[in-house]
């Protein structure tokens, strides 16, 4: 048997030490970053906050209109020269793509800000049990695309052909939509329950099948939400007992067993620990005189630097002429600490950098609706167009969109808000679905109660404004909106 050697040539990306920690950091609120740093100035005694407010302190961070995304490179510096002014606030290249704060927001400017309640951490749940499954780092990273498309609902919307497009586009991954649908099958495991459906349908039919051996009840919905569906949302349940020649009260049974089921499997994520669960604004943008200013949050910016005490027992070990097994190991001690505390500065500064990036692009991209509040003023905006203007990567775009809110004078937003899919006009041109939806939703507000609008009438009124909508689509529209079907919105 002949032998033979080949030599292939793979490029494989993987993430650095630096780049997870960033990643970690991204996903933390800005009401836990404080926390966060306080579990690593217990681990590490090289780190520590400054015990004096500076006047000209890196505070609050405010982006005027115009700013330049490119990213600055920052310097090394030797141990004995670290200091924080290093990474935030010395000469115009340390400084981030953003200027220092004006007079806009005061030393108490965040008890100013309205406390949200975090409404879901859906996609942090979703990540956590990510790390359970078995799979390699390729199809991993096909996991998270799917799980970064899943919307707050606990649904993904998306077409498989578009993550496909975006694993291949972003981050150079061929794949398949056979491959994407068996990922999704693992991920439909996921907790909780009925998440990563494409539909209503689905995600009712992925609750029921984790309650197969509860009895015959259970048995009956899944044939009902399987072969009867469309006549159990039209309510026409006549039709469903002929079908399973089933009595009155097996009927009922069947039908509240299915209607405790939960349409929004995201929806409840975040309703653990509620009271605990209170988040400020990230960001802050205010309309000066027309022009938009973005301000990050103080809290965002702490005062970390390098021990002196540690830099100082560094330089007395280094003056000694001969050092034994001891001193060298504590030499060896003060440098690791030294070097992690430089390295996690390094990374708040760069979730600083991330932060503001992100959120000037999307406040430049949707400026009409930021100066007038108006849903309808909003452009079609996916992940991509982010990532594309500031250069980051889309899954980082995904984690900012994903965990941080903006308060406009207009109300507080999750990033994700601002983002939606596209729809042409009669004259060709792109709107945002989100507008679309607005449009719809104002539809419904202004119709008569006792008439009111089928699916076909508000998609004639919608095409008759010019956009090119299908009956389906305006339905799938009204169920994200949870609007009921027309029959169910009639008051008598």
């Amino acid at each position: 048997m002949a032998l033979s050697q080949t030599l292939q040539q793979k490029l494989l990306q993987r993430l650095s030490p630096q780049q997870i920690q960033l990643m970690k950091l991204l996903q933390v609120p800005t009401a836990n970053l404080e926390e966060r740093i306080k579990e690593e100035l217990e681990e590490n005694p090289a780190l520590e906050v400054g015990e004096e407010e500076h006047e000209d302190g890196f505070e609050d961070q405010v982006l005027p209109e115009e700013f330049d995304s490119e990213e600055r490179d920052g310097s090394e510096d030797e141990y004995d020269n670290i200091d924080i002014s290093d990474y935030v606030n010395e000469g115009d290249d340390d400084v981030a793509d953003y200027k220092l704060r004006d007079d806009n927001y005061g030393d108490n400017e965040e008890q100013k800000s309205v406390p949200l309640r975090v409404e879901t951490t859906l996609h942090d749940l979703l990540a956590d049990q990510l790390g359970m499954l078995s799979l390699d780092e390729r199809r991993l990273k096909i996991a998270e695309q799917i799980v970064g498309s899943i919307d707050d609902d606990g649904y993904l919307r998306r077409e498989l052909s578009s993550v496909v497009d975006d694993l291949a586009f972003r981050q150079n991954i061929d794949s398949t939509e056979a491959e994407i649908e068996e990922l999704i099958k693992l991920i439909q495991h996921f907790d909780p329950s009925g998440v990563c459906a494409r539909d209503l349908q689905e995600c009712l039919m992925l609750q029921l099948q984790r309650q197969q051996a509860e009895g015959r009840d259970v048995t009956l919905a899944v044939k009902i939400v399987d072969k009867y569906f469309d006549e159990f949302t039209k309510k026409h349940y006549e039709k469903i007992q002929r079908g399973l020649n089933i009595s009155d009260t097996e009927l009922k049974d069947v039908i509240n067993l299915i209607l405790k089921l939960n349409p929004r499997p995201g929806g409840n994520v975040g309703e653990i620990n509620k009271a605990e669960s209170y988040i400020i604004p990230d960001f802050f943008i205010i309309n000066n005189a027309g022009k938009l200013e973005l301000t990050l949050n103080s809290k965002n910016a702490p005062d970390l630097r390098i021990s002196e005490g540690y830099r100082d027992m560094l330089k007395e070990y280094d003056r000694g002429s001969k050092k034994d097994k001891r001193q060298k190991e504590a030499v060896l001690f003060i440098k690791q600490k030294i070097d992690s505390a430089k390295w996690f500065i390094d990374m708040i500064k760069q979730r600083q950098n991330t932060l503001i990036s992100t959120m000037g692009a999307i406040m430049h991209y949707q400026k009409d609706f930021f100066l007038t509040g108006d849903e309808t003023t909003m452009k079609p905006m996916i992940l991509k167009d982010i990532a594309e203007i500031t250069g980051l990567d889309i899954s980082t775009v995904s984690r900012v969109a994903n965990s941080k809110f903006v308060q406009t004078e207009f109300g507080t937003y999750r990033l994700k808000f601002f983002f939606s899919e596209s729809l042409s006009t009669d004259s060709g041109e792109e709107v945002s679905t989100r507008e679309v939806k607005k449009i719809l939703s104002n539809l419904v507000e202004a119709e008569s109660k006792k008439k009111p609008l089928s699916d076909e009438r508000l998609t004639e009124l919608l095409q008759e404004k010019g956009y090119n909508i299908a009956r389906r689509t305006v339905a799938k529209y009204r169920e994200q909106l949870n609007i009921p079907v027309a029959r169910l919105r009639k008051e008598l």
